[in-house]
């Protein structure tokens, strides 16, 4: 595997980051959704179990928020100093990025489960899903630490031009996890906390072949102990680049919290069809991301050593592709609604009741690769002010306020809820990538400097 991404075919280096990306993206998202579909299918009480399960997520996504603002702010910075040849501040930010993570992941794991009960209940739990929420939380943040440590630097290690060990980082844990969700679940006995359980024992099994990884003599840049020590200015530009991904996953976690409290307002069932509908817009989207966020070392090297040109390629090579894809995932959910909701649920009501939130849902698919262009380029070059306000965009200033608005219009009730989330893809999708064109590309990327 070539490190230096200034080399070679542009699409090349794109694509040879991209798929073992993707690979380890689609293992780290099996840790969640096989315990839904397992969950889903529990005979009796599938239906409001993956409800009760569903209640967990915006404290899931709380946690993915802290791991981005760290990890993903870190890794865009380590790449940009390795494209310029500074090899010692690019282990400064990795070591830096790691006792974040670390000392962050004990906090959080205390606040949440000091708050537990009034928080689910917030989040739209009711008095026959609150039990299997809680269940399933108690166990699962016991790994807060593990899936941090994990994700979050596993972003260094696909920064440095190893994709296949990244890979390797969740397919050890998603491998261990289908293993034992089976076993915990059915053989043990064990239900909803049976499935958490067998993820944080794979969250764990990740977290340390992670940092074996990271502190063997494989990678380019060297784990250094010395280094451990942050310091306020590199935390705060590991912030300042971090905070698009912590305000993506955060208000990710807002709009959630405000779905299930504004669908529990018509039926239980309605929390567990954005369940799924969630589980499947993480599966239809995760090869667009996979692809986005492949480029993203690749566009940081290029435009840290300058070369402009090879940046623009990268961008044009990403956006074509992730508009084809997402025509075609578009077109499946058109055509075979059923066989995405049955993956997760048997139930003649959900089954009914998903069928047509999901074709609500998935409308204008197509201009989540816009978003994921524009958000992607504008972290990978440093650009975190636009990364930031183009996050609260689609999220805080579209989909909340639509949902909360479109329920009482026109008598559309519970399908407003589900039409938010294609109105803000249209809208902040295409105001992303526009701005993007209109500043990075006529004016960062065609600079005389360009070689």
């Amino acid at each position: 595997m070539n490190q230096n991404f200034g080399e070679g075919p542009v699409w090349k280096n794109v694509v040879a980051q991209a798929i073992p990306l993707t690979i380890a993206q689609l293992v780290q998202l099996l840790y969640n959704i096989v315990d839904r579909i397992y969950i889903g299918h529990l005979p009796g009480v599938g239906t409001a179990a993956l409800t009760g399960v569903g209640l967990t997520f915006p404290i899931i996504l709380f946690v993915t928020a802290f791991t981005s603002l760290f990890g993903m702010g870190g890794a865009p910075l380590c790449s940009i100093a390795r494209g310029a040849g500074n090899r010692e501040r690019a282990e400064r930010v990795m070591a830096c990025s790691f006792t974040l993570l670390a000392g962050s992941s004990l906090v959080i794991m205390a606040v949440c489960y000091l708050f537990m009960e009034p928080v689910l209940y917030l989040f739209g739990a009711s008095d026959a899903t609150y039990g299997y929420a809680s269940s399933y939380l108690k166990v699962y943040l016991l790994g807060t630490v593990s899936v941090m440590i994990g994700t979050g630097m596993n972003y260094f290690i696909n920064s440095q031009g190893f994709p296949r060990a990244a890979m390797t980082t969740t397919l050890l844990g998603a491998v261990l996890n289908l293993v034992l969700d089976p076993v915990f679940i059915f053989l043990f006995d064990m239900g909803v906390p049976g499935a958490a359980l067998a993820t944080i024992l794979s969250q764990t099994a990740s977290a340390i072949w992670v940092m074996a990884f990271l502190m063997g003599k494989k990678p380019v840049l060297t784990f250094r102990k010395e280094y451990l020590r942050p310091t306020w200015a590199m935390t705060k530009e590991i912030i300042s680049l971090g905070m698009s991904g912590f305000i993506m996953s955060a208000t990710n976690c807002a709009v959630q919290v405000v779905c299930n409290a504004t669908l529990k307002q018509y039926s239980d069932l309605y929390i567990g069809v954005m369940t799924v509908l969630n589980s499947v817009r993480e599966i239809l989207s995760l090869p667009v991301t996979g692809l986005t966020n492949g480029a993203q070392p690749v566009l940081g090297f290029n435009y840290g050593a300058g070369k402009y040109k090879r940046v623009k390629k990268a961008i044009v090579f990403t956006s074509i592709i992730g508009v084809i894809y997402t025509g075609i995932a578009w077109a499946a959910v058109l055509l075979f609604p059923e066989i995405f909701i049955r993956m997760f649920s048997s139930d003649p009501a959900l089954l009914e009741t998903g069928v047509h939130s999901l074709h609500i849902y998935f409308f204008g698919f197509i201009f989540m690769t816009l978003q994921f262009s524009g958000q992607t380029t504008f972290v990978a070059l440093g650009k975190s002010k636009q990364a930031i306000f183009f996050s609260l965009l689609r999220k805080a200033f579209i989909v909340i306020p639509l949902t909360l608005l479109l329920p009482k219009l026109w008598g559309l009730g519970a399908d407003g809820v589900f039409w938010a989330e294609p109105v803000s893809n249209i809208i902040g999708g295409t105001a992303s990538f526009t701005a993007m064109m209109l500043t990075v590309w006529r004016k960062e990327l065609s600079k005389p400097q360009d070689t």
